[in-house]
């Protein structure tokens, strides 16, 4: 699988994070951070034994550390260990917790005002103090448009963030937010002293500094990072390990061999025709239902494809069932919604595309699209590559003539996409690398310049009436907020601007002989912030 976020283009990075192009700028920016003891992530341990974890990753490490804008698998799932919100998600459970915050968020009679405390004697791994004022700082950075914060669509409810007291932070909205507390989770809180500036930004980005039980100690764009202990932890996860060594290999059998070999305690993404030979020996195989998905996705501007119909066919056409089981060994489900069925917000969508050849026949010649012909793009995930060929061969079922064009994610987002013949894409995406909930994984895809106006180009009424409606469901609550997001969702299934063939299956692999209190995740990247060495 690709970087669970995908969809953003290395052009994107570039302009969120000022992304360095070489494994050695990233390395040397991390220098002063080191532990002394000449360590990298390749596999090295002078440690004591027992007191390192070791894992492979599934990804390279494609963007640099700071919160505000990183969006790399790999740079997601370190910024875990690092970093503290106020309340942080739990990466296998994704329910809320105080994490930097003291106490639970308490909101004001009219839902408007939210006051939060921070944990007593909380500080960053420099030794210096956490502050309000370094909370305050670090949602005013993100929330300023110069920046161009990749978080910043995720807290537009916010209006204003201030320090009433050295220890307590104040949150003014906008329209009350039920979702408040689990939503501020997005924001990871960073010194003010450390990023102030653009200069002192662009030194962070690659020396991070948290507040987190884990410091970066070291990291290479294709060997790996290396985390050590932060000494001044006094939170509710303490490391258990002193240091955690993560590879990262986009190639499955080289994933493999480290944990069937031992350098590796643990690693993602297990090769799907991998599971069960591997589920028969002394590891322990944990499979996820994940949102991540494959997705189709139109130029809802360009003839046909501008008729609704056009894209129904094509999704009509599919047997999910059959891509599922060839493609991905059955480790996936097929798409009823938007949302994948194992997300808590999940709502069967009024318009579920069943395998049915003659309706989609029929809804090509309702479009007047007869002897369709395109060029089919996609990303070069593992899983997309694999369906590719599937698809087109539905498509020629039914008189459509597609031919493959596979590119890496780069190319298509950077040029393919943007181009004037653009016109379908298979790819996948997976913001719930950020959280899970049903408001931020529309506005991902469905209320966002990048995605809506600039990639898939939906803007007509349908998706105008769409974006109003995620809007409403943000200042409801409870039942009508669910109402309204069912409002939405089914709009977006008869639309299928951009809409999922199946959501996969996560696939994580450990040696419980050697690792303690780990559990796979159900989005990319491997979490051990319970973890011990057995």
């Amino acid at each position: 699988m690709k970087n669970s976020f995908e969809g953003v283009s290395r052009r994107d990075l570039l302009r969120y994070t000022g992304i360095l192009g070489a494994a050695t700028a990233i390395t040397a920016g991390l220098g002063a951070c080191g532990d002394g003891d000449g360590d990298t992530a390749s596999g090295a341990d002078s440690g004591p034994a027992g007191k390192t974890i070791e894992a492979t990753l599934a990804f390279t490490l494609s963007s640099a550390f700071d919160p505000m804008n990183a969006s790399s698998a790999v740079a997601t799932a370190v910024n875990q260990h690092v970093f503290e919100a106020l309340i942080d998600l739990d990466p296998i459970t994704r329910e809320p917790y105080p994490a930097l915050a003291g106490a639970q968020p308490t909101p004001s009679a009219d839902g408007l005002t939210w006051t939060v405390p921070l944990r007593e004697g909380a500080k960053f791994s420099d030794g210096t103090p956490v502050t309000a004022d370094d909370v305050a700082w670090s949602f005013q950075r993100a929330m300023d448009p110069a920046n161009k914060a990749l978080m910043a669509g995720f807290i537009t409810f916010v209006d204003k963030v201030t320090a009433k007291d050295p220890r307590t932070v104040e949150f003014a909205l906008k329209h009350p937010f039920s979702l408040f507390p689990q939503r501020i989770a997005v924001i990871k809180i960073v010194p003010k002293a450390k990023t102030g500036n653009a200069a002192a930004s662009k030194a962070f980005d690659t020396a991070p500094i948290g507040s987190g039980p884990f410091t970066v100690v070291s990291a290479n764009a294709t060997a790996g990072v290396v985390l050590g202990i932060n000494t001044s932890y006094n939170g509710p996860r303490p490391a258990k390990v002193e240091k955690i060594t993560l590879r990262t290999s986009p190639d499955g059998t080289a994933r493999l061999n480290d944990l069937r070999g031992g350098s590796s305690q643990a690693i993602e993404a297990v090769p799907y025709l991998d599971v069960k030979a591997l589920s028969g020996g002394d590891r322990k195989v944990e499979e996820k239902q994940a949102f991540n998905h494959m997705f189709l996705m139109f130029n809802c501007t360009a003839a046909p494809f501008s008729d609704k119909r056009v894209r129904q066919a094509l999704h009509y056409a599919i047997d999910k069932d059959k891509v599922i089981k060839t493609a991905l060994q059955g480790y996936g489900t097929a798409a009823t919604s938007y949302l994948d069925a194992g997300n808590a917000g999940y709502q069967q969508a009024g318009t579920v595309y069943t395998y049915d050849p003659d309706k989609a026949k029929s809804l090509l010649a309702a479009a007047g699209a007869s002897n369709l012909s395109f060029e089919l793009h996609t990303t070069d995930a593992a899983f997309i590559k694999d369906s590719a060929p599937i698809l087109i061969d539905a498509w020629k079922a039914i008189g459509v003539n597609a031919t493959l064009n596979t590119m890496p994610s780069s190319a298509i987002y950077g040029t393919v996409v943007p181009g004037p013949n653009f016109r379908v894409l298979a790819a996948s995406g997976d913001p719930t690398t950020f959280g899970p909930d049903v408001d931020l994984l529309l506005r991902w895809f469905y209320l966002n310049q990048t995605w809506t106006k600039d990639r898939h180009r939906w803007t007509n009424d349908a998706a105008k009436q769409c974006a109003q409606l995620i809007e409403s469901a943000a200042k409801a609550s409870g039942a009508e907020q669910k109402a309204i997001w069912k409002q939405a969702l089914d709009i977006i299934a008869d639309e299928v601007p951009l809409y999922p063939v199946f959501h996969v299956k996560m696939v994580t692999a450990h040696d419980p002989k050697k690792l303690k209190n780990f559990q796979g995740a159900s989005t990319t990247g491997l979490y051990f912030l319970n973890a011990s060495r057995a």
